[in-house]
């Protein structure tokens, strides 16, 4: 598969990692189409890489149907998907004063990360099963878990469990696809230079960078991107999950 003049579409594509990955697809040629639920971001990064955007929250089946048959319309259909879109709350299985994790919070990381996530590669896969081959293949779908999938830290219960979620339905939903010549990726990164991460003092960056093994420093998004462009790229990679992260292997806290 590749990159130019084929339509994408990229969930989280406002900022951060799904913000660098739909500006990599729209520089290579593509047709890109952004779901974010920051109407207002994902508009203003549309118009700054000349793609179009969509108010989605992925945990909205209507949202989902409504906003992948405009972006068929508007840029025929999608080859490539790049859910990138996600929480990552911090609270503790028993907090303070003994308060147990509230269900809420655990239900709402499972939702977005991980029932959102499949919502929309199932939605996409159905649209894009009945187009006609490219090649070898229809097309391509690239989750984004967490090195946290593996390496979970006090507070992260919940989006661990979102995060292992996503790779452990790698390999079954490929399987599930592979007779519609449809590839199926995740890629688990490490400490990336995110919006959550550059609110953070210059000192804490660069402390968080110190423990990534080599490159001593946080991941860029553009590196995120650049492995979606490999994975696109490459027709062999399939129903496996790439971890993204300097060789770190996170301690507790």
């Amino acid at each position: 598969m590749q990159v130019s003049d084929v339509a994408a579409i990229v969930t989280g594509g406002a900022s951060g990692l799904g913000g660098a990955t739909a500006a990599m697809l729209a520089a290579r040629g593509a047709r890109v189409t952004i779901f974010d639920r920051d109407a207002a971001a994902g508009t203003a990064h549309a118009a700054a890489i000349g793609g179009r955007a969509a108010a989605v929250d992925v945990t909205e089946d209507d949202a989902i149907a409504a906003a992948l048959a405009e972006a068929e319309a508007a840029h025929g259909v999608a080859r490539i998907l790049v859910n990138c879109a996600g929480i990552a709350p911090a609270i503790k299985t028993v907090g303070k004063e003994n308060v147990p994790h509230p269900l809420d919070a655990f239900r709402r990381a499972i939702e977005i990360n991980l029932i959102g996530s499949f919502a929309v590669i199932a939605r996409f896969a159905a649209r894009l099963a009945g187009a006609d081959p490219i090649g070898e293949e229809r097309g391509v779908i690239v989750n984004t878990a967490s090195v946290a999938a593996y390496d979970g830290q006090i507070g992260q219960a919940a989006y661990a469990a979102s995060k292992g979620g996503v790779v452990g339905m790698t390999l079954p939903v490929a399987r599930d696809l592979a007779q519609h010549r449809i590839r199926v990726m995740t890629i688990a990164p490490g400490i990336f230079l995110t919006p959550m991460l550059m609110g953070l003092p210059q000192a804490a960056q660069d402390s968080l960078g110190t423990q990534v093994p080599h490159p001593s420093r946080l991941g860029q998004p553009e590196e995120y991107a650049a492995l979606v462009e490999a994975i696109v790229t490459n027709p062999m990679l399939n129903g496996e999950t790439i971890r993204l992260d300097g060789a770190i292997r996170m301690a507790p806290r």
